[in-house]
């Protein structure tokens, strides 16, 4: 029977080192595969930190300067212990890198997370995974594609996982829940900040059927620079990257190239030439660097998946049970009784304020009430 306090002392040594000016997760990798989790190194001298390929000297010298400095030391590790006080105030949980439980294909990486917050569980034995990412800006279109693949791949089993931002990642987390699959939203931020869905409309579900992950500490600060690192994870962790919509740049491109350089497939969904949204994934085609998908075989072809079945309980969340509205959802509902309707109409009618019309029709698509369509129009789906 394996150790109860094992796990929780690799993790304050890891936590511990990771408070070490110049040791990022690549070098603290680079130890643990050396020396494993051993308390003793927060004590040891720099000659045995040269012993690691990816250090040299002087960052030797200045990591036993910074461990054997009682005071800095002492600081970093109840700072460590801090977050795990903070784990049982939020319900979460830490798993490190030497975890059986840890992402296999993450573990794989370059510079994988030395430990992972988790809000939710993961699951054991692992499930096959596949990324789903596209533009915040999402069309009816991304949506729609990205409800059917990412709600198809989940039925047949595979883990969709994602980044929880608006547009094309919500929508394919709520595809997999809705197709009683699980989902994984990766987070830039610390697993007690969701800031994309601070009311709370979608987070719960995933932790429910799934888990909100990140690497980074509570009470971080969230920095433009956390999501490239948040970027390396979705990939790390999965077969292959399905790029839905994206132009020229963003997040979902930065997700993709770190795929290709991990070795794994890297899919899109082919759009119009004339949409912005679209000139990411058809140049990501006309390249070579992703293979067009029109269905789900084709994800599931390439990864060699096509033989996976659909579980006996895929469809127990299909959304086929009753949808609770709200009387502002009811009466919202009553204004598209007579055909699509446009944003500005919508507005005028219902007396609402843009920023919060939109909130309001975010949730009833969430529901599949509405749909959205070319030119800001909302009809009814049901």
């Amino acid at each position: 029977m394996s150790n109860p306090h094992a796990g929780k002392d690799a993790g304050l040594f890891l936590l511990t080192l990771s408070c070490v000016p110049g040791l990022g997760p690549a070098r603290i990798h680079a130890i643990v595969t050396r020396f494993g989790c051993q308390p003793d190194l927060l004590r040891a001298s720099a000659d045995v930190f040269l012993e690691i390929p990816a250090i040299g000297r002087s960052l030797a010298e200045e990591i036993a300067g910074f461990l054997g400095n009682e005071s800095k030391r002492r600081k970093a590790e109840n700072a460590a212990r801090q977050q795990y006080e903070e784990l049982e105030r939020h319900q979460a949980s830490l798993i490190t890198i030497i975890d059986p439980c840890y992402p296999a294909l993450l573990r794989e990486i370059y510079d994988p997370p030395p430990v992972l917050f988790i809000r939710g569980s993961l699951s054991e034995p692992e499930p096959p995974s596949i990324a789903v990412v596209g533009t915040r800006r999402a069309s009816a279109y991304g949506k729609q594609a990205t409800g059917q693949l990412a709600g198809e791949l989940a039925s047949r089993g595979m883990q969709i996982v994602s980044g929880l931002a608006y547009g094309i990642d919500t929508a394919a987390h709520d595809a997999a829940i809705r197709a009683g699959g699980r989902t994984i939203a990766v987070l830039a931020g610390s697993v007690n900040h969701v800031y994309t869905d601070p009311k709370g409309k979608i987070w719960p579900k995933i932790v429910e059927h799934g888990a909100l992950i990140s690497e980074e500490w509570f009470g971080s600060e969230l920095l433009p620079g956390k999501f490239p690192k948040r970027n390396r994870i979705i990939a790390g962790m999965t077969l292959g990257a399905l790029v839905v919509e994206s132009d020229l740049k963003g997040g979902s491109l930065i997700t993709a190239s770190y795929a290709l350089e991990q070795n794994r497939e890297v899919f899109a969904v082919p759009g119009t030439i004339y949409s912005h949204n679209s000139r990411g994934t058809n140049r990501l085609i006309q390249t070579g660097q992703a293979k067009a998908v029109l269905e789900t075989g084709d994800v599931l072809e390439e990864l060699n998946l096509s033989a996976l079945k659909i579980p006996v309980m895929a469809s127990a969340q299909t959304g086929t049970g009753t949808i609770i509205f709200s009387e502002e959802e009811r009466r919202l509902l009553t204004y598209l009784e007579e055909g699509p309707v446009h944003l500005d109409a919508l507005a005028l009618q219902t007396g609402c304020e843009i920023s919060e019309l939109l909130v309001q029709l975010f949730e009833l698509e969430l529901k599949k009430a509405i749909v959205q369509m070319p030119g800001q129009f909302f009809g009814k789906n049901i």
